[in-house]
């Protein structure tokens, strides 16, 4: 994964661009009506049952629009919500609060609609080794807010982006003439360019399992579309040799027969693809 820096200059240029979008040249509505000295407070009201995420996002996004408004956390990230739950309150000037509102509300909405999402897979693998892990299919530009939605839920981070950590995929394979030609290239590159990057291959039956097993060198092997008889027979043929990750169609009916196959990972797009905004307001008071 990225470092802390670079995930938290990410979270930055999404608010940075959000605002850009938002406010662009000022909030004129605000600036129409509301006196610029006026000062104000607004609590944040749960209006749909979750896992609440995004208050430490939301913390960024006021002190980007006025370092001087005041946050006090109530009911802090990760934490199961109710109808009718304060999740924070925030004073200082009213034309701040507004101009801040709807990035706050749009991110939040999302986050916890993610991280509700992800601990619902998290509570049906209670009792497994299995971890749930997020995909590249998020929001474009949002990423990292997901991604951190995710991690809040329960869930473990795969990738970040396509820099981070190699994974050869059917298209790769097929691309490079075999699998063991894309493995052996990937770690000639990575010799080359004095890159330390971890390798996962796919893989799309028994066969392919054991190619990569025999070109080695690989941290993880993805079992993309297997069934559950496949999947236990891939795990009994990888041993410890190296991890496993299971993917393709897995649901919240199917997720933890595929744990009990004795996969690693489960990787899930529908943690970030898939889900609708938790309903949540922001009222003045």
């Amino acid at each position: 994964m990225i470092s802390e820096h670079e995930f938290e200059l990410q979270l930055q240029k999404i608010i940075d661009q959000a605002l850009l979008e938002d406010v662009g040249p000022g909030d004129y509505s605000s600036l129409a009506c509301i006196p610029a000295a006026a000062t104000g407070r607004a609590k944040l009201l749960v209006k749909e049952a979750g896992i609440i995420a995004g208050v430490a996002f939301a913390q960024m996004i006021f002190k980007t629009v006025d370092p001087d408004l005041h946050v006090d956390v109530l009911i802090p990230d990760g934490t199961p919500v109710q109808i009718g739950d304060v999740v924070l309150h925030v004073s200082g000037k009213s034309q701040s609060i507004l101009k801040a509102e709807r990035t706050v509300l749009n991110s939040m909405q999302r986050m916890s609609a993610i991280a509700t999402k992800t601990n619902k897979f998290v509570q049906l693998l209670q009792g497994t080794s299995c971890k749930i892990l997020d995909t590249r299919k998020t929001t474009p530009n949002f990423r990292a807010a997901e991604k951190w939605a995710v991690k809040i839920g329960g869930g473990e981070n795969h990738r970040f982006a396509l820099y981070d950590m190699i994974m050869l995929k059917d298209n790769h394979n097929d691309f490079a003439g075999s699998i063991t030609n894309a493995i052996q290239k990937t770690k000639d590159f990575l010799q080359e360019h004095g890159l330390d990057l971890k390798i996962i291959v796919e893989a799309r039956n028994i066969a392919e399992v054991q190619e990569i097993l025999d070109a080695g060198g690989v941290f993880r092997i993805l079992l993309d579309n297997f069934s559950f008889e496949q999947t236990r027979e891939a795990v009994a043929l990888i041993g410890d040799k190296t991890r496993t990750e299971s993917s393709g169609n897995i649901n919240e009916k199917t997720i933890r027969a595929y744990a009990e196959c004795g996969v690693n990972y489960i990787s899930s797009g529908a943690l970030t693809h898939s889900v609708y905004n938790m309903d949540l307001s922001l009222k003045a008071f």
